[in-house]
């Protein structure tokens, strides 16, 4: 598999910057923890957000390296501007599938927790991911019993269109938007 060093353009929220990890930053993230260099980097990791805990990665690693143009569509840092530290991370289940929908996932260090960055996260993602080919459903899914979650979802007012049972999670709820209505209300 070709190794890229190239990242996507940031997005830019008030308070975040969310960073692309480039392929070989990624596979060396979940394959090497350790190894992982931030060192020429603008943020810092204190909190070793995806480095202790894999998070996404054991599942965006393998799609990457099956196909690495696909990354274009993964993990991101979320780099709080004003101390430059990471205080977590955010990223598409995949690219857009046969219908245009993309699902999303993020975490939030429990030190930056309950002060809007999953919002914040959400909204820029949600903005840049609208304006590219082929997206044209938004969908977030979420555990009922995290309040948390369940109340950042709706402040983006989705729908909740059902639910399914993910075999590490159980029962999740499943809300959804087209990207055309979420580029109506929030763009």
């Amino acid at each position: 598999m070709p190794q890229d060093h190239v990242s996507e353009t940031m997005i830019l929220t008030p308070r975040l910057e969310l960073h692309h990890i480039c392929v070989d930053d990624l596979l060396t993230l979940f394959e090497s923890p350790g190894d992982a260099s931030f060192a020429g980097k603008s943020y810092v990791n204190p909190h070793r957000i995806l480095m202790d805990e894999s998070g996404p990665l054991r599942w965006r690693v393998p799609q990457v390296k099956s196909d690495s143009s696909v990354n274009k569509w993964f993990v991101r840092w979320m780099v709080e501007k004003e101390t430059r530290e990471i205080v977590g991370s955010t990223s598409f289940h995949g690219p857009p599938d046969e219908v245009g929908m993309m699902e999303i996932g993020l975490g939030v260090h429990p030190n930056f927790q309950r002060r809007g960055y999953a919002t914040e996260a959400l909204s820029g993602m949600w903005s840049w991911v609208i304006d590219q080919p082929r997206v044209k459903l938004l969908r977030y899914t979420v555990d009922p019993n995290n309040e948390a979650s369940v109340a950042v979802i709706k402040k983006f007012d989705f729908e909740r269109v059902g639910q399914q049972i993910d075999p590490e999670d159980g029962p999740e709820d499943i809300y959804e938007m087209s990207a055309n209505e979420f580029r109506r209300r929030f763009s």
